[in-house]
């Protein structure tokens, strides 16, 4: 069919609707666009989701599969993120540490029936976060106060800041140990249980473990614990060939009678995964008289100039940072934070880029009051110190806090990401 439409003479002027159209695609008027897109590719990915707001055409590209593969490909990105309460009801942040930049992420579904979700993994595989498990309050549980736990799973996509729901896992667990296995698109979880944040005690623990396939969005049953644990850390070493669960609270006691109290472990668990699957048990890491209790154990994975198959694993307890040394299964002292934290709070720790970043969340009451309202607004600062291990230095770094109330570090939830 041959279009009779009259050509526009040139020099015409054209409708205003087409002008209005070429004028919503065009990135930056008077540019070419493939002068405004590589412009917008130099803009740091802390604010890509304030710059979206810009127009349309910005927000188009920004979201758009192409323009972030070609970003990815240009720099790397090193972000953290927090997750200060259930992340139905609260936003969680990203933080740039090299721009000092704060990035709000959307809520994650709500579920009206389910309420105080804690102890769930955040764990980064590729451009998407992913959120599992957790301990919460079900309405429709009998009785209402006492935590269950969860199998829901959640995807966060880091392109277009969409949440999307995955397939559950198949056992219900919080407070459990997680590790992505590298290059494989795949999470192994490990234990767990339902205890919350609230108490202090009691929960369910369980033994079951499960390997998550992200292509296919399938989970597959492997094998368990040798016994119940929860409350412990997973990681992958040896290359991607050994998952280990370490830490961790398995039985119980009580004392008269009344009080529960746990029994932490002093051991590890570790599966084999390029054999039969099968777990051996590492013996006790601690001597004679040392302490019971683990602290806040993070990982420092290998990077490409690194020779050797198994990462770095350290721990914060109080101040002191200790590190674990496989050859000779102890914990030995590698440093200490150069400041304490304030009275009545606690650190955090998470790894960046190969850095401990021990974080800390300062309250500052503001006491300027304005006409319409007399309640003292609450700012604060996150004071993070970060741990070089290869160079054994300290530094410091101090960021407004984009939280309008003061947050508990012990229960925040914090993962690192790499864009």
């Amino acid at each position: 069919m041959i279009d009779t439409t009259p050509e526009s003479p040139p020099g015409a002027r054209q409708p205003p609707s087409t002008a209005r159209e070429q004028q919503s695609l065009t990135l930056i008027p008077g540019l070419p666009n493939d002068v405004g897109s590589l412009i917008l590719s130099m803009v740091p990915y802390s604010h890509h989701a304030r710059i979206k707001q810009t127009c349309k055409s910005w927000n188009r590209v920004l979201s758009s599969k192409p323009f972030f593969s070609t970003f990815l490909h240009r720099r790397r990105n090193h972000l953290l993120c927090i997750f200060p309460q259930d992340p139905s009801i609260a936003s969680p942040f990203l933080f740039d540490p090299q721009n000092h930049a704060w990035c709000p992420l959307p809520p994650m579904p709500c579920n009206p029936q389910v309420y105080g979700l804690c102890n769930f993994a955040a764990v980064p595989l590729g451009h998407h976060l992913y959120v599992l498990g957790g301990s919460l309050f079900d309405t429709r549980s009998f009785p209402i106060d006492r935590p269950s736990p969860s199998s829901a799973t959640f995807r966060l996509s880091l392109r277009d800041f969409t949440w999307r729901p995955r397939a559950p896992m198949l056992s219900p667990r919080g407070s459990f140990a997680c590790a992505v296995v590298p290059r494989s698109g795949q999470i192994l979880v490990a234990g767990g249980g339902s205890r919350h944040t609230m108490f202090a005690a009691a929960g369910t623990r369980i033994r079951a473990a499960e390997r998550y396939d992200a292509r296919r969005d399938r989970w597959y049953p492997i094998e368990g614990l040798p016994g119940f644990r929860a409350g412990c850390v997973g990681f992958v070493s040896g290359g991607g060939r050994e998952f280990w669960a370490m830490g961790g609270y398995g039985a119980s006691r009580t004392i008269s009678g009344v009080f529960p109290v746990d029994e932490y472990y002093r051991d590890a668990a570790v599966m084999e995964l390029d054999g039969d699957g099968g777990w051996r048990e590492v013996g006790d890491m601690w001597g004679d008289g040392e302490r019971v209790r683990a602290g806040k154990i993070v990982v420092v994975e290998n990077d490409d100039d690194d020779k050797s198959d198994y990462p770095g694993v350290y721990m914060l307890d109080g101040d002191e940072i200790l590190r674990y040394d496989m050859s000779t299964n102890r914990w030995l002292c590698e440093s200490r934070v150069p400041r304490k934290a304030p009275y009545n709070s606690s650190f955090g720790v998470v790894v960046v880029n190969g850095e401990l970043y021990v974080l800390t969340h300062l309250c500052i009451v503001d006491m300027t009051e304005t006409r319409r309202s007399r309640q003292h607004r609450r700012a604060g600062t996150l004071y993070i110190q970060i741990y070089n291990p290869k160079k054994k230095t300290w530094r410091s770094l101090v960021t407004k806090s984009p939280f309008s109330y003061p947050i508990d570090i012990n229960t925040t939830v914090l993962s690192s990401i790499c864009l």
